[in-house]
């Protein structure tokens, strides 16, 4: 007849006291309090291992950090193992690595492992952005959280948290890199499935348009504000919101263009592919430069600036460094000074153009080409033919008379809308 164990009780285990050799208290169903000759008191699980049928002992902890009553439930959740088959020294090392795998793998250290692989395939503003996003929206919220407990739900909040304060489009960029940084996990064997997917349709809609841009009808307006406010303006400005509204090429194509580009002799512009929006790509770019047009009106705006910062490296220098261009707030700046801010935009100008010169009767393909919106592949290599070449110098002439004749009231424009 099996010995009876008379279970412990909590002043029993209390009163334990130190003795000459370490020894044991039994509470039953393979649970002891070992304690030593010093009086340190741990509580053990002895078991029969299920492979090799050996017997083994699996630690629970102190007393009284751990206390009778903790022990006893450890004790149950390693026999309910037992009786499954498992061996609970096995579970124990199992779920130990995976807790040291969570934290050697939370989000904010996948992540940024993801971002200095992606390194070579960013332009330097690119990766510098995406960092700063990630730092400023995701990693203060899930930063430190192991990625493989990471789930659609919280995404979900994450993104929330951003569209909150209204930066929806960030809010979608976001949403863009997390998941690829979950697709990197993926791989790498530390998630199973990208918790962003599923939350793409609750994403706010962006407002398609978020580049603020007056209508050809509202032009007339426009151009006598700007009249107004010349005088007032400083001379970079004034010239600078001047070329951006006859060439409409993009505002950092403007702002950081070098005089080494310019030929006033031979009244030229040619932007480098490697500055064009296209050609910065990492892959696949459009190298294609992009011969800009002035017409008349602009190359007396290029000789009066000229007289001023030709002797610098570029035609708008910052004016605390010259050797860098100065920021896009100087189209931004004049247009709040004509009282346009929110308004209009820099990138206005490009829609501006686009739905003037379609309705002064333009071809599509002339004007999509002089915004350099598509490749000369698209138009049968056609981009640098001669004769394509000599229609846009027509049309940017054209276009800087027809802004001329609206200033001047000699023309009166219809609603036509924004540009498509």
């Amino acid at each position: 007849m099996p010995k009876l164990v008379k279970s412990l009780t909590d002043a029993a285990v209390k009163n334990a006291k130190a003795k000459e050799k370490d020894y044991s208290l039994c509470d039953g169903g393979g649970l002891y309090l070992a304690v030593t000759k010093l009086g340190r008191k741990h509580w053990k699980f002895k078991f029969t291992q299920t492979e090799s049928k050996k017997s083994n002992w699996l630690s629970f902890g102190a007393y009284p950090e751990v206390t009778l009553a903790e022990a006893r439930e450890k004790r149950l959740e390693a026999r309910k193992l037992l009786a499954k088959g498992i061996d609970p020294a096995k579970e124990r090392d199992t779920s130990r690595q995976l807790l040291a795998n969570d934290a050697a793998h939370t989000f904010e250290v996948v992540a940024r492992e993801w971002h200095a692989n992606r390194l070579t395939q960013w332009q330097p503003n690119t990766a510098k952005n995406i960092l700063h996003r990630l730092e400023q929206d995701v990693f203060p919220l899930i930063g430190a959280t192991p990625i493989s407990s990471i789930k659609s739900a919280l995404m979900l909040s994450v993104t929330q948290n951003t569209e909150n304060r209204g930066a929806l489009e960030v809010a979608k960029r976001n949403a863009g890199v997390c998941s690829q940084i979950f697709k990197y996990a993926i791989v790498k064997g530390l998630v199973e499935y990208d918790p962003v997917a599923p939350i793409r349709a609750q994403l706010k809609p962006q407002d398609k348009s978020h580049h603020a841009a007056i209508t050809v009808a509202e032009l007339s307006a426009f151009l006598k504000a700007l009249i107004k406010n010349e005088g007032r303006m400083y001379l970079s400005n004034r010239i600078g919101l001047r070329l951006m509204m006859m060439t409409f090429v993009r505002t950092s194509e403007l702002i950081e263009t070098p005089w080494a580009e310019i030929d006033l002799e031979k009244e030229s512009w040619v932007i480098p592919w490697q500055r064009m929006k296209m050609g910065k790509r990492k892959v696949r770019p459009r190298m294609q430069s992009h011969h800009v047009f002035l017409p008349r009106q602009g190359w007396e705006l290029l000789r009066e600036l000229h007289r001023h910062t030709g002797r610098g490296v570029f035609l708008f220098p910052n004016q605390r460094d010259y050797q860098r261009p100065v920021s896009n707030v100087m189209i931004l700046a004049a247009l709040r000074r004509m009282g346009y801010g929110g308004i209009m935009t820099g990138h206005g100008f490009r829609s501006l153009a686009k739905g003037a010169l379609k309705t002064l009767g333009y071809p599509v393909g002339d004007i999509e080409l002089q915004l350099s919106h598509s490749s000369g592949e698209a138009y049968g290599g056609a981009y640098d033919r001669e004769e394509f070449l000599g229609q846009r110098k027509i049309m940017m002439q054209g276009y800087a008379d027809f802004l001329d004749s609206v200033a001047g009231g000699n023309v009166v424009v219809g609603n036509f809308g924004k540009a498509a």
